[in-house]
């Protein structure tokens, strides 16, 4: 507040005065309406050729006649102060799309999504179910199965699984999914509550909330050893994603956590791993100073990762834009 409002509010005396902006005398801004110009306006939007058309089509229109009456906001602004404007036609009214939930994991064991994905067979028409958790943090897959159906019977078997397996029992874990079926069955729900665990869902049809579960998907499914044209059986679908997941966990160098296995980050070890990548660089530059004409490669290791992050808004000169 500045001192001069703060000195209008108050008398001689020092008191403060009532509020006088409910009863103070505005004057009309000089280039307001008239009452004919909006009785014009309402019966040109009412008139049988315009019953149907917005004011972006009715101004155009009135301008290739020669006619100026109003700007294209104003016929709005006259529309809505005689409750005229409402929405038309067979499609659905414009919603509003509310924020996705965010949920940051600093270390392991914090933050799950999980999915369930098709597995095609040799059958046409046949498929099996992928069922595949994971790690946010560390991207490794904690549990997996592939059924013949889907169940939330199935769904709280491999929930259990995982728990027992990175012994994180009655840890505030949260465990992300869309809203299929089996991950809002009362029994995975049920099961979810016995073990601690905090149930957290993607906003109705909206699949990029639940980013990491179809990318993981999409590395399975691109992977070159994939069989293009299906599994001949069950058990063989289950020994290849055996096989991937190993391999995934173990071998696979992730881009997004500078190049080291799930597994690695997942142990705690990629800061160690990290810190030996970057004495070699060190080294290297010392001993050939004239190829770096850069800084070092970042091998600092990623810290916290966050599922469905908050944006931050984009400033351009003087006007910000929320991306």
């Amino acid at each position: 507040m500045s001192l001069k409002t703060l000195n209008r509010w108050r008398d001689d005396t020092g008191m403060v005065l009532s509020d006088r902006r409910p009863v103070a005398v505005r004057p009309a801004p000089t280039n307001k309406l008239t009452e004919e110009e909006e009785q014009r306006i309402l019966e040109i939007c009412n008139a049988p050729e315009n019953a149907s058309l917005p004011p972006s089509q009715i101004v155009p229109a009135l301008a290739d006649k020669g006619e100026y009456i109003a700007s294209e906001s104003s016929f709005y602004r006259v529309l809505r102060k005689h409750d005229q404007l409402h929405h038309r036609g067979r499609s659905k009214k414009r919603s509003k799309i509310s924020r996705p939930t965010t949920h940051v994991a600093s270390g392991p064991n914090q933050v799950w999504c999980w999915d369930i994905s098709y597995i095609p067979s040799r059958v046409r028409g046949q498929f099996w179910y992928l069922y595949l958790i994971l790690d946010i943090y560390s991207r490794k897959v904690v549990a997996w199965e592939v059924y013949d159906k889907e169940s939330g019977d199935l769904a709280r078997d491999l929930i259990n699984r995982a728990v027992v397996a990175e012994k994180c029992s009655k840890q505030p874990v949260v465990l992300h999914s869309d809203n299929g079926a089996p991950m809002t069955s009362h029994t995975f729900q049920s099961k979810l509550a016995d073990l601690g665990i905090i149930p957290s869902h993607s906003r109705p049809r909206v699949s990029n909330d639940n980013a990491f579960a179809e990318s993981v998907f999409k590395t399975v499914k691109y992977c070159p050893q994939w069989p293009s044209q299906g599994f001949l059986s069950l058990d063989e679908s289950r020994n290849w994603m055996l096989a991937f997941v190993r391999f995934y966990n173990q071998k696979h160098r992730h881009s997004a956590i500078r190049f080291v296995t799930p597994e690695q980050r997942h142990d705690g070890l990629d800061k160690v791993i990290l810190e030996h990548r970057k004495q070699v660089y060190s080294k290297a530059r010392e001993r050939q100073p004239l190829r770096w004409s850069g800084k070092l490669r970042n091998w600092e290791p990623v810290g916290s990762v966050a599922l469905n992050p908050e944006r931050e808004p984009e400033v351009t000169g003087s006007l910000e834009k929320v991306a």
